[in-house]
């Protein structure tokens, strides 16, 4: 009997943990949780063309009740491209380049040394990610 019930107890907190762990993709218009996590990934699920295959999720956090806007846009200029390596004022005052792509992925850690509510970064307690954008997202809550 002894057995039967470790046995029952380990396989329900491996259920839970297995859930907790992988949030999965969520497609435009999703909202998924992620419980007391010690990191969150947000990676962009691609797209192509649509939408520039920019990705944008709203994350709500309990611990201070503050939204935050995330875009995960590795296709999406974030500088001066310009003509040739650089804008044109970069040539003019001899800068080096500050053309860059968006970024695909981002990861939310806990932040230990911070009471809960302390900081904006805070990821203690629930987090929901709302999925505001045309593209998928993949979450995984560590």
């Amino acid at each position: 009997m002894k057995r039967l019930a470790v046995v029952l107890i380990v396989a329900v907190a491996s259920f839970c943990l297995a859930g907790s762990a992988f949030a999965g993709n969520l497609a435009p218009g999703q909202m998924t949780k992620c419980n007391n996590a010690g990191s969150i990934t947000l990676e962009n699920a691609g797209g192509g063309g649509v939408d520039r295959g920019e990705a944008n999720a709203s994350v709500w956090k309990s611990s201070n009740f503050t939204t935050v806007a995330i875009s995960l846009s590795p296709n999406a200029n974030n500088g001066f491209p310009g003509n040739g390596g650089g804008s044109a004022g970069n040539a003019k005052v001899h800068m080096t380049s500050k053309h860059s792509m968006g970024q695909n992925k981002v990861v939310l850690n806990s932040q230990t040394n911070f009471s809960r509510g302390d900081s904006i970064g805070d990821i203690s307690g629930e987090v929901r990610i709302t999925n505001t954008g045309t593209v998928g997202i993949n979450v995984n809550c560590g």
